[in-house]
C-alpha cells in the first residue's frame, strides 16, 4: 500500500461507534412535536421539531435545536425571531407537511396559519403558540441551539399533545384540560 492511499484512508471520516446506538436510544425518547415558524419579511419557513425545551423561567425562555442543513437554519442565522407552535394530536398532518413532505411556502397550505403583530407565522389552533425573540445561539456539531426569549404565549384549553416516539405519532393516554 502506498503512503498516499494510507493518508487518504486516514483523512476519510470514520463513523462514530455510538451513532447507531444513539439513534436507537433517541427513538425511545418520546417527545412532543412542535412546528418552528419564522419570517424575515420576505420568506416564511416552518419545520417540524421535537428538539424544543424550556430553558429558564427568569427570563422566560426556551431553546430549539436546528440542523445546519435546513432552510430554517439559514433564516435563523439572520437573527430572525421565531414561534414555537406546540401541536395537538389533531395536527399530525401539519407535522408531516412541515417535516419534509412539502417544501417552502407549500408548508403553510395545511393548518390554520395566522400572522402575529410582529409578522411571525403561527398556528391559531396549536396547543400553544410561543412567540420568541432570538436571544442567543450555540453551535455544536451538525446543529445550532437557538435561545428564544418569550415575548407572548397563546394557550388553548385542551392539553392533548402530538407525541413522536419510535418513528410513529401518538398522544398521551388521557387528555386533560388546562
Amino acid at each position: 500500500m502506498s503512503h498516499a492511499s494510507n493518508a487518504a484512508e486516514q483523512a476519510a471520516p470514520q463513523p462514530h461507534p455510538l451513532k447507531d446506538s444513539m439513534l436507537q436510544a433517541m427513538r425511545r425518547l418520546a417527545s412532543s412535536v412542535s412546528i418552528v415558524s419564522a419570517s424575515n419579511g420576505e420568506q416564511r419557513h416552518a419545520m417540524a421539531a421535537t428538539s424544543v425545551t424550556s430553558l429558564s423561567m427568569d427570563p422566560p425562555s426556551l431553546l430549539v435545536c436546528v440542523n445546519k442543513n435546513t432552510a430554517m437554519h439559514g433564516l435563523l442565522e439572520e437573527g430572525t425571531d421565531f414561534c414555537i407552535n406546540i401541536l395537538s394530536h389533531e395536527q399530525q398532518e401539519v407535522s408531516v407537511m412541515c417535516g419534509g413532505k412539502a417544501r417552502g411556502e407549500a408548508r403553510f397550505e395545511t393548518g390554520n396559519w395566522a400572522t402575529s403583530e410582529g409578522g411571525l407565522p403561527y398556528l391559531e389552533d396549536a396547543q400553544s403558540a410561543v412567540i420568541c425573540q432570538q436571544d442567543g445561539k450555540f453551535e455544536y456539531g451538525t446543529h445550532t441551539i437557538y435561545i428564544g426569549r418569550i415575548q407572548s404565549i397563546q394557550n388553548s384549553e385542551l392539553v392533548s399533545p402530538l407525541i413522536y416516539v419510535d418513528g410513529v405519532y401518538t398522544t398521551s393516554a388521557e387528555a386533560a384540560t388546562a
